[in-house]
């Protein structure tokens, strides 16, 4: 296992579900993105470090058929599996680094909640951002949440890199069309508030 992975193995193994800083009993702003970008429920959309959100749960009630979840830690994901039960065998669990996986299909919908804001290191950066134009179809959308220019710099021991749209928007480059952006103050499971910033684009 990578650093990376022996990390948030052990953050997950360790913790409860609802004890970590960023664990949202409704996923609102999420879903309302998704709903933006206005994909049938046959379209395929990916999670990228859904880890054990609960965005999985509300897209199958929803009737999404195509739901894929990445993350690096398998404990993560089984507290999922476990949470959702039967229906859990229509998802797509994968166990991986989305700097070194390799996409195995494409995607209609591509939504990462914290996860592109841990990647500080310019190849890191590089490495998801190749990952995702060859897994994002034409015509698909990004949906991409970070901590915002006021947010925290750092969370779960780790350094994070913040965003604004416009920021998201230089890193995806010229294929990608930045729709909007909303700012999102989450609150923590110990009543404190963070700033986030979720940003949509479309690929052109």
């Amino acid at each position: 296992m990578s650093e990376r992975s022996t990390h948030w193995e052990r953050l997950y193994s360790t913790k409860g579900e609802t004890e970590v800083s960023w664990f949202q009993e409704n996923p609102a702003i999420s879903l309302d993105l998704i709903h933006a970008a206005n994909p049938g429920h046959g379209a395929a959309i990916i999670d990228i470090g859904g880890g054990a959100s609960r965005l999985t749960d509300a897209l199958l009630q929803e009737g999404y058929r195509s739901v894929a979840v990445l993350d690096l830690s398998a404990h993560a994901l089984d507290v999922a599996k476990a949470r959702i039960g039967p229906a859990a065998t229509s998802v797509d669990w994968i166990v991986a680094d989305v700097t070194t996986w390799r996409p195995a299909r494409s995607y209609d919908v591509w939504h990462d909640r914290a996860a592109f804001h841990f990647l500080t290191e310019p190849s890191d950066q590089a490495a998801y951002l190749d990952r995702l134009r060859s897994a994002v179809c034409g015509g698909g959308h990004v949906i991409i949440g970070t901590f915002a220019l006021d947010g925290p710099d750092k969370c779960s021991g780790l350094p994070v890199q913040r965003y604004n749209g416009n920021s998201l928007a230089a890193e995806l480059g010229p294929d990608f069309e930045l729709v909007e952006t909303r700012r999102d103050e989450h609150r923590t499971p110990w009543d404190s508030t963070q700033a986030f910033q979720f940003s949509r684009f479309r690929r052109r």
